[in-house]
């Protein structure tokens, strides 16, 4: 709900847990409150102004204005830049109007949140105007009735009669007080995603990616707390941004000791120039208070990004279980290879068979090929057809790896456009895994990928795409552009993948897309608005995996995190860990295999028909369930444990890295059961109540084994 106080100029957004409430002072749009839920009424002698009366500093430096542009006295982070045609960047907003509408709408050219019908949702949208440039800038805000996310968008038009430059475009919001620590996602290729929490600093913090895509580094996401804030309880702000190229998100601590968080594209690597009557829509920002914890903030977003970024046929149905061959053959395959790991695949229930790298041009290697988008017959005598067929015949659909993006060297493609890829000229073309990246900012370039892919998915019966993009920009700019515009190449090239994006998943609707960068290097909602589901990371180390889908759950819902079990010893750590274990950190995602399953043994092979079944029936509640962490494997104790739950089914999963000897018994505690309602897992010959569980917990049984782990499904009646 929207509440316009006209007569005082506040405008007081109401989701079902949290308020927004800004208001007009002076012609200044400020931000003075983002926190708990309060009644709709006159607040406004409530509110005051840091720093008014202050002897020696601006006010406008304390001031919390809603758009941090520089102008009178203004000396922290900006939101806004702006240079005019004098070469100066001061730049002053004042309200100009207002407006609420029914409903959302889409953002030109970008993924954003979306709203299903008009009375789900109101949009506020509020016009600032500095008259001195012409700039005009129209911030919108969002509120969901039944989802407790705020999203919020800026776009800037140019009315004045000179060309302005855009310098910066992020969204900020100041919090109230000085006490916080500040939750962030940092890792690297094969690591991603690892939680950090730390002291908020007296000063400025900051992550980003400059990379071109959202990056292994740092993910677009950042939330503060209250020191006392755990799993269950305390007070969490957070944000993400919309959007799959380089970012920037931050903390910025003014004199008075109060900090704002910003997130917004990144600005080393980002300008846009707007001739007069241009506009440019910067990408959305979501935005999320949760007064119960970091649990609480997960279970808004999880609900948000599965039903309101993600969209399509596959939104809310099952995932299929699948088996990939990629760390079975790597490049070294044949039809009757693949078709035999698929025989093997349906053999223990598996529904979907993924040919990876490897099916086109000369690729025996990863030195080759990428661009030539058709199909190797040497490998695949008659072509996807027959190889689908063949799959088809054994009750499984058919999946196909792509890397759309790239381009080698060695290719029909650069050789007959070698201008296609960023570059500079007169500068060597850095090469990574043997390849380049294509200019997805030119309109050719997207044609061809469209019609490229999309003649593949034509020519046979394929249900599956997993989109890979294996490396980062590099001389990253845009041949075609003049010198004026270079540093509009990335935010470009995002908008014409977006373009690409958007044609072939609305062309084939019911084909299921995944979205990869090496792994989890581009794992945000901006490709979960195309793809519903991601990579989330080339490790497929067990131990390893707990982490790194335990952090990327802070934000993102189980749903969106592809989980494969693989071979051991594991192709990346070297690690060996059991066969049943491996299986059930894979149950935390969408399930699949990537191993050879020709090699197993009976045992194993008996395992995994066990796991196979088990999530067929588990998958609605392991998908589309309420997902809450138990215990953190960042703790040091070498344990965690999470539980997903539809209210009827509660499924429980704890992990153990090292057995010990003589060790202390443990329990885990479930959250969030009805307290007298009776929950029973036959399996376990367990039966109690809600509180029982929530308060004594589930006692875990001593491990004989490093990596042990255990699952416990309980259902209840009522």
């Amino acid at each position: 709900m929207i509440v316009l106080d006209r007569e005082n100029q506040i405008f007081h957004l109401q989701g079902p847990s949290y308020s927004y409430i800004l208001c007009v002072r002076q012609g200044i749009l400020m931000n003075m409150y983002w926190g708990r839920r309060i009644p709709e009424g006159n607040h406004a002698d409530l509110f005051t102004l840091a720093g008014e009366g202050a002897s020696f500093d601006s006010p406008m430096n304390r001031a919390p204005r809603e758009v941090l542009t520089q102008e009178k006295g203004y000396f922290g982070q900006r939101s806004l830049g702006l240079k005019n045609a004098g070469g100066d960047d001061v730049v002053s907003l004042r309200y100009q109007d207002s407006r609420v509408r029914a409903g959302k709408k889409a953002l030109p050219g970008l993924p954003a949140s979306y709203a299903e019908s008009e009375e789900e949702a109101d949009t506020l949208e509020i016009d600032l105007r500095d008259e001195v440039s012409g700039a005009a800038v129209t911030l919108s805000y969002t509120v969901f009735r039944d989802f407790d996310v705020l999203a919020r968008s800026m776009s800037v038009r140019n009315e004045g009669g000179e060309p302005l430059t855009l310098t910066e475009a992020q969204t900020s919001v100041p919090l109230p007080g000085d006490e916080y620590e500040i939750i962030f996602l940092k890792g690297a290729w094969a690591r991603e995603r690892q939680a950090q929490r730390i002291p908020m600093p007296q000063g400025n913090f900051s992550i980003q990616s400059r990379r071109g895509a959202s990056g292994h580094e740092h993910n677009p996401f950042l939330a503060l707390v209250r020191p006392q804030t755990t799993e269950h309880s305390g007070d969490v702000y957070a944000m993400t941004h919309v959007y799959s190229g380089s970012f920037s998100a931050s903390v910025d601590v003014g004199i008075d000791g109060a900090p704002r968080m910003m997130i917004g594209l990144c600005p080393d690597v980002f300008s846009w120039q707007l001739d007069p009557g241009e506009s440019f829509q910067a990408p959305e920002a979501l935005l999320a208070y949760a007064p119960d914890g970091l649990n609480g903030l997960s279970h808004r977003m999880h609900s948000f990004i599965r039903r309101r970024i993600c969209r399509g046929f596959w939104r809310d149905r099952p995932r299929p279980v699948l088996i990939n061959n990629w760390e079975a053959t790597y490049f070294d395959f044949n039809a009757d290879r693949l078709a035999e790991i698929a025989r093997r695949g349906a053999e223990i229930g598996c529904e979907l068979f993924v040919i990876d790298d490897g099916w086109f041009g000369k690729r025996d290697t990863d030195n080759c090929s990428l661009g030539d988008w058709k199909v190797n017959e040497n490998k695949l005598p008659g072509g996807l057809k027959a190889l689908t067929d063949r799959i088809s015949a054994l009750g499984m659909q058919t999946g196909l790896w792509f890397e759309p993006e790239m381009v080698s060297p060695d290719s029909d493609l650069y050789r007959a456009h070698p201008d296609w890829c960023l570059h500079v000229e007169g500068r060597e073309r850095t090469t990574a895994r043997n390849q380049l990246i294509l200019d997805l900012g030119r309109r050719e370039v997207q044609d061809y990928l469209i019609e490229s892919v999309s003649s593949i998915l034509r020519s046979a019966s394929i249900s599956y795409v997993k989109w890979d993009m294996n490396r980062n920009m590099t001389e990253g700019f845009s041949s075609v552009l003049p010198a004026s515009r270079r540093m509009e190449s990335q935010h470009r090239y995002m908008l014409g993948l977006y373009r690409v994006l958007e044609e072939i998943t609305a062309g084939f609707p019911r084909v299921l897309f995944e979205s990869c960068s090496g792994g989890g290097g581009r794992f945000d909602c901006g490709m979960l608005y195309y793809m519903p589901q991601t990579w989330t990371s080339d490790d497929t180390d067990a131990a390893e995996r707990v982490r790194i889908q335990y952090g990327t759950s802070l934000l993102y819902p189980c749903s969106s995190m592809g989980a494969h079990v693989s071979a051991v010893p594991n192709h990346q750590t070297g690690r060996v860990t059991p066969f049943h274990t491996r299986c059930n950190v894979a149950m935390g995602g969408n399930f699949g295999f990537e191993l050879d399953l020709t090699r197993l043994s009976e045992e194993d092979l008996r395992c995994a028909r066990e796991a196979v079944a088990r999530v067929k029936k588990l998958r609605n509640t392991l998908q589309q369930g309420e997902y809450t962490r138990l215990i953190s494997p960042m703790d040091g104790r070498g344990r965690s444990a999470w539980q997903f739950t539809d209210g009827q089914r509660v499924i429980v999963c704890i992990y153990q890295d090292a057995a010990s000897p003589n060790p202390q018994p443990w329990h885990v505690k479930l959250a969030g059961l009805r307290e007298n309602a009776v929950y029973e897992d036959e399996e376990h010959a367990l039966k109690c109540s809600g509180g029982a569980l929530m308060n004594i917990g589930i006692p875990v049984p001593r491990a004989g084994k490093d990596h042990e782990s255990w699952v416990y499904c309980f259902e209840t009646g009522k």
